[in-house]
């Protein structure tokens, strides 16, 4: 008989055992897990640096707040919007990226009136309408439609955009402790430095930064857009991005459920699942609004949870703090800025293709049938709609409404398609109030490990 003994994944250190100085330094390694996915958002889409610092602390401040200050959850910047601020902001143009994010801002609404309706009525009979034969294919096409945008800035060159590639690689795979967490920040920082020794990096910009400044600009919020509105756009920019927070809801349940796994305790249940995306939610609509990137639960804190097995959320509350102090420093954006285009392509390749990968996750472990054609079906039309359209001549579908013209990218076609279609077509795939909980891909029981 094994001489294993079972113990419960309960919080072993809190506040008062360790003392400030280490939850000081505790919450700067939640800092340096995030650090490198959430400032790579705003590197790639042309936001600004400064601005999603800021508002990657303060959500995390607001989502602890609404969330009753329960849940150890650090708020980043979310990778799957992408595809909709380069919708609506192909090369990053300062005077369109507001619209793109006030498509964000209205995506963020949707999380507000799931956490009402769950409220209402119960996660079973809400979430029904959103299951993995839905937002599996949307995830893979997110990835995928953004791979030709990875291509393109490793072409400028492949040497520096593989060395980046390989740190991440050797770093996740056989990395131990905090260096399996951070691949992404190391394959940045790797990739980076070897560029400046071979002198490719300006650093000038950095030379001529501020060390204080102030992280807003009233041109780069939503606010600026009604200044002189571009009625089109607007609509487009709705249409286009919103449906994108179909996959994000369901993310954000995954992630809540990992949370809760790794800490032993039930969130969903308490403070409550109405709770957590209410917080995710207004977090990435007050940060859409002063034009920063939407938010998002990030997994590589959770991961920093379960290696130190230090779960008291007030350590997260720290990374807030230092965020937002990181946000008022121009210094730190302007390196970021400078940042080589084939490090940014090298880390985007895995980050993009490591998209695609889990919403195929999301389909197997699921168990989805694609023995049943209306399966089938439903995945095939989101698939070809959502790539085939990004990848054509026009690249969206246009079309007028009296004066008004809409364009709908082939994400935006494919989510709406697939929802539709699977509400309508007869058979049944998933119901939340039948399955198995771990079948659904939230984990409503709390797992016990086993330890030697």
């Amino acid at each position: 008989m094994s001489n294993e003994k079972t113990v419960t994944n309960n919080a072993v250190y809190d506040a008062k055992t360790l003392g400030v100085p280490k939850m000081l330094i505790l919450g700067m390694q939640h800092v340096f897990a995030m650090f490198g996915a959430t400032v790579l958002v705003p590197a790639l889409t042309g936001l600004s640096v400064s601005t999603t610092l800021l508002f990657a602390g303060l959500g995390t401040l607001l989502f602890h707040f609404l969330a009753k200050g329960k849940v150890p959850a650090f708020l980043g910047s979310s990778f799957a919007f992408l595809a909709g601020y380069w919708a609506i902001a192909p090369n990053g143009e300062a005077e369109l990226l507001p619209y793109a994010c006030l498509g964000v801002a209205c995506a963020s609404l949707l999380y507000v009136i799931l956490s009402m309706l769950i409220k209402a009525f119960g996660v079973n009979k809400v979430m029904k309408f959103f299951p993995p034969i839905v937002t599996g294919p949307i995830i893979i096409a997110i990835g995928l439609n953004l791979s030709t945008s990875a291509i393109s800035n490793c072409e400028s060159n492949w040497a520096i955009a593989v060395l980046a590639i390989v740190i991440v690689v050797v770093c996740n795979i056989w990395g131990k402790g905090m260096i399996k967490i951070i691949p992404i920040i190391l394959g940045v920082i790797g990739s980076y430095v070897v560029a400046a020794i071979f002198g490719q990096v300006d650093f000038t910009p950095v030379a001529e930064a501020a060390w204080i400044g102030l992280p807003i600009s009233f041109d780069r919020t939503v606010f600026a857009v009604f200044a002189n509105p571009d009625t089109s756009l607007i609509i487009t920019a709705i249409i286009t991005i919103m449906p994108i927070a179909f996959a994000t809801i369901v993310e954000h349940i995954g992630d809540v459920s990992a949370i809760s796994s790794t800490v032993g305790k039930n969130f969903i249940q308490d403070p409550g699942l109405h709770r957590t995306l209410l917080g995710d939610g207004l977090a990435t609509l007050v940060a859409s609004l002063f034009g920063a990137p939407a938010n998002t639960t990030y997994g590589e804190n959770t991961g920093v949870l379960s290696l130190t097995k230090v779960y008291d959320p007030l350590v997260i509350r720290i990374a807030a703090g230092f965020a937002v102090l990181f946000s008022f420093c121009p210094k730190i954006a302007a390196l970021i800025s400078c940042m080589p285009t084939a490090t940014l392509g090298g880390v985007s390749l895995v980050l993009y293709g490591m998209i695609s990968a889990v919403g195929v996750r999301n389909v197997v472990e699921n168990k989805v049938d694609f023995s049943q054609s209306r399966n089938v079906i439903v995945a095939a039309l989101i698939l070809v709609l959502s790539i085939g359209i990004n990848y054509s001549a026009a690249g969206a579908i246009s079309f007028s409404i009296g004066a008004v013209t809409i364009s709908l990218s082939g994400l935006a076609v494919g989510s709406l398609v697939g929802i539709i279609l699977n509400a309508v077509l007869p058979g049944k795939d998933y119901n939340f109030d039948e399955e198995n909980p771990t079948s659904t891909g939230v984990d409503f029981e709390i797992n016990q490990s086993k330890v030697e």
